[in-house]
């Protein structure tokens, strides 16, 4: 049989590597194959109609088939159809869009740097991060402090500042110079009679020590997402923020907030730092950035670190880094008119309406299903976490897979999720959604866990 004779399932198997994938499964169960996509929706191959219940990969912010994006796309192809932006080239639109990041971005954040991804991003900020320090005659403050189940990326060392273990197996990470603390999980870490507010004080406590144990003039940075997302939807108990960013002060230790997932309206807010009041030294956007029409990232930095790296190009000649398709006109001219439909058709409030059903109806989990132990979110984001025993708290063993059932399930009644560590199922609509369809999207998955309390069961 000739290969293009071969089913696509088949040919898929045979010929693509897939990230983040059980490759030896993947032999058996083949690919999901999504054909098309409208609004809120996509078709898969076998004729299906799903709700894309995690905007692809918490990105498709304004859904599929946005005709304004599409078009934004083919003027920019007709117009100028590539560019760089290295030693000193540019192109209108990707000035108009560094003025409109910065503008919405955070007060102390006044440049922005782009590239084609959050990983980028994310591993740019290391390289400034550690050009910043050599500038400054301080060679030794390198080191960088992530937590544990953050997601910061793929590249080696945005892999590294992730801490998840099944990103450091196998790979020798992470690479020096990368330290971890605990994640602010209060459900699942919280002590028994402990207030959100010590437990706060019990991680930035822990933050302080190992700062101190390694010596603050060996620190360089801070990385945190606002909400933690692949790593299971963690919210920030109150005043963590508050108390981290003090002691990051107090040792001259730079903020970097990773809003890859948070920014543009997710949270009802353009960003997350501006809902829990973080201010951040350097900042790292994608995904919503252009609603994930076109690949495209960027790096948003302050004067102070900008001033230093100045400082450097005029002892050493330039700023060596850079990506072929950073500030890549059509992706910037899709980004562009994605900020334009966020702001004119007011997304935000938008978010802010409907997430209150949002999350009034995630509420619901918690209380009519014994399976689902803590229900979590704001804005339109948020997840279940599954448990074989609420009290005391007894999770299920992994080799169980409750919720990759669960989401097994959701597919089945026409729902798309994604299954995180610990048996957190999450939850990442398109911003356009409506109250009607956030209802829908939640009947079907009751539906799916209740077919996964059964798989618990084992019936």
């Amino acid at each position: 049989m000739a290969a293009s004779d071969r089913r696509p399932e088949q040919r898929d198997i045979a010929y693509h590597l897939h990230p983040n994938t059980d490759l030896s499964a993947h032999e058996t169960l083949g690919p999901h194959i999504i054909t098309a996509g409208e609004g809120i929706f996509v078709q898969d191959s076998a004729g299906r109609t799903l709700i894309e219940g995690m905007s692809g990969l918490w990105c498709a912010s304004l859904g599929f088939g946005e005709r304004r994006l599409i078009d934004a796309a083919c003027r920019q192809f007709e117009t100028l159809s590539y560019n760089h932006n290295f030693a000193h080239r540019s192109s209108p639109v990707l000035i108009d869009l560094a003025e409109k990041l910065v503008g919405l971005a955070p007060a102390a954040l006044t440049r922005a740097f782009f590239v084609g991804s959050g990983s980028e991003a994310n591993e740019t900020i290391v390289k400034i991060l550690w050009h910043y320090n050599n500038v400054l005659g301080r060679p030794a403050k390198k080191k960088i402090i992530a937590r544990r189940w953050a997601y910061h990326g793929s590249t080696i060392v945005a892999s590294s500042l992730s801490g998840m273990p099944g990103m450091h197996r196998l790979y020798d990470l992470p690479v020096d110079r990368i330290l971890h603390v605990d994640a602010p999980h209060f459900y699942g870490n919280g002590r028994e009679g402990e207030t959100e507010e010590q437990y706060a004080d019990r991680l930035a406590a822990e933050l302080e020590d190992l700062i101190l144990a390694e010596g603050p003039g060996t620190v360089a940075a801070f990385f945190a997402e606002p909400i933690m997302g692949a790593g299971g939807v963690f919210l920030p108990p109150r005043t963590y923020f508050e108390k981290v960013q003090a002691i990051l002060h107090k040792h001259d230790i730079l903020f970097v907030v990773d809003e890859v997932i948070t920014g543009f309206g997710r949270t009802g807010e353009w960003f997350g730092s501006d809902l829990y009041g973080l201010q951040p030294d350097l900042m790292s956007v994608a995904k919503g950035l252009s609603s994930a029409y076109q690949p495209i990232g960027a790096v948003l930095l302050s004067d102070r670190v900008y001033d230093t790296l100045a400082d450097g190009s005029r002892a050493t000649g330039y700023f060596a880094n850079g990506f072929t398709n950073g500030g890549h006109p059509v992706a910037a001219a899709v980004a562009l008119e994605a900020i334009r439909i966020y702001e004119e058709r007011g997304i935000l409030d938008h978010v802010r309406t409907v997430g209150r059903r949002f999350l009034e109806r995630l509420a619901g989990l918690e209380k009519n299903h014994e399976i689902v132990g803590n229900a979590r979110g704001i804005g339109l984001i948020g997840a279940v976490e599954l448990v074989e025993q609420r009290r005391p708290l007894q999770k299920f063993h992994p080799s169980r897979k409750i919720a990759a059932a669960v989401v097994k399930a959701a597919i089945d009644e026409g729902l798309i999720l994604r299954a995180l560590p610990n048996d957190v199922v999450a939850i990442c609509p398109p911003l356009i959604i409506t109250q009607e369809q956030i209802d829908m999207l939640f009947d079907r998955l009751e539906r799916a866990l209740e077919a996964g309390s059964r798989a618990a069961a084992g019936a």
